[in-house]
């Protein structure tokens, strides 16, 4: 799984003009599926999005998660981070899960960070979306399960 984690002061989505989800301080967190992911790889993203130690502490230093300030998360499926552009100017995304995978996958993880107590909001899978944030920062952070340590 491959996520793009951006702070955000706020953000919302929408699907044909109706916004479906919106946060105030928190996270947007999309989200591609790879077609090799698992379970593994989904436990990595619910240990790691609520606690990367992204928003700043008293003296100014990013040192707090966004458990730790109460945040919420905006997570929307992003096939398009498994674009590959090595050949060609095209994006080839034969590395993207099926439809099917993706979409249990993404489920599960809302499911999930729903669980550890999260307020999340996602988007609609597969549809066409707006999503609209500021960025916080701007901070910006790329996580990549498969470079997890195998400890």
């Amino acid at each position: 799984m491959r996520a793009v984690v951006q702070r955000v002061s706020r953000a919302a989505v929408r699907v044909d003009g109706k916004v479906v989800g919106t946060i105030d301080k928190g996270v947007v967190v999309l989200l591609g599926v790879g077609k090799e992911d698992t379970e593994d790889d989904l436990a990595f993203m619910v240990r790691k999005i609520p606690h990367l130690r992204i928003f700043e502490d008293e003296a100014g230093k990013m040192n707090r998660s966004l458990r730790e300030i109460g945040g919420a998360i905006l997570c929307i499926s992003q096939f398009t981070l498994y674009g590959n552009c090595r050949r060609g100017l095209r994006p080839s995304f034969d590395e993207a899960a099926p439809p099917p995978l993706a979409l249990h996958l993404y489920e599960k993880l809302v499911e999930r960070l729903r669980q550890e107590g999260l307020a999340v909001q996602q988007g609609q899978f597969g549809a066409m979306m707006e999503v609209e944030l500021v960025n916080d920062g701007p901070v910006t952070i790329l996580l990549d399960s498969k470079e997890r340590r195998n400890s």
